[in-house]
């Protein structure tokens, strides 16, 4: 599994620089070491290998498991990726997040839980702050931008402009307690601000960040 995910990740890497712009901005931002959350809006298929060519660490990610019973699942599995299942509390998930973290290493999340239609950010699950308050964890907040014009053969021609913007990372403290709504509404409030926060405006959607929204962490 190691090996395809540095292949695949190579070869993703040599597609973004053939076929589109790709643009990195904030690599500096990403923790060498310890438990990581790098969490980011959706836009397109690709995020997933957009998102492992761009953070220099290797990510496991959360995906839908609906893709667990397609024709690429061995695919997906390889890549690191294990199931959740959306509109629902999936302790499994929950518990399999939490080994990734209490390993130190790094978790791929989409906090929409599915990719946007219109490219406007939109409400989030509770799922990413239950992780992030019982963790503790670095959250690493992602922008991208572009990669929704990533489809259908003529995008080769044009090469779109796909840009990810990698935040400064920031966390809350571990909570061992039972977390109330109005905890996790707050946190997940929180982390998606800091992902519109390094987001164009048109992409921002419901979260159009405001300074002075946000609160000291």
């Amino acid at each position: 599994m190691i090996l395809f995910y540095a292949v695949a990740t190579a070869t993703m890497k040599t597609l973004l620089f053939s076929l589109t712009r790709w643009e990195v901005k904030g690599r500096e931002n990403v923790p060498r070491n310890g438990p990581l959350i790098v969490v980011a809006n959706h836009l397109s298929l690709i995020d997933p290998p957009l998102l492992s060519a761009s953070v220099p660490r290797r990510v496991f990610f959360m995906a839908k498991e609906e893709l667990f019973s397609s024709w690429g699942a061995a695919f997906v599995r390889w890549f690191g990726a294990f199931p959740v299942r959306r509109g629902t509390l999936d302790r499994k998930a929950l518990r399999q997040a939490m080994q990734v973290l209490e390993r130190g290493q790094t978790l791929g999340m989409f906090p929409e839980g599915k990719r946007s239609l219109n490219q406007q950010m939109n409400e989030a699950e509770f799922g990413i702050a239950m992780i992030a308050l019982r963790s503790g964890a670095s959250i690493l907040p992602v922008g991208i931008s572009g990669s929704e014009n990533v489809s259908g053969p003529g995008f080769i021609w044009r090469r779109p402009r796909v840009a990810v913007t990698i935040g400064q990372p920031f966390s809350f403290p571990r909570n061992e307690g039972k977390l109330t709504r109005e905890q996790l509404v707050e946190a997940t409030n929180l982390i998606m601000r800091h992902i519109a926060e390094v987001l164009p405006p048109g992409y921002r959607g419901i979260w159009e960040y405001q300074s002075g929204d946000q609160a000291d962490l």
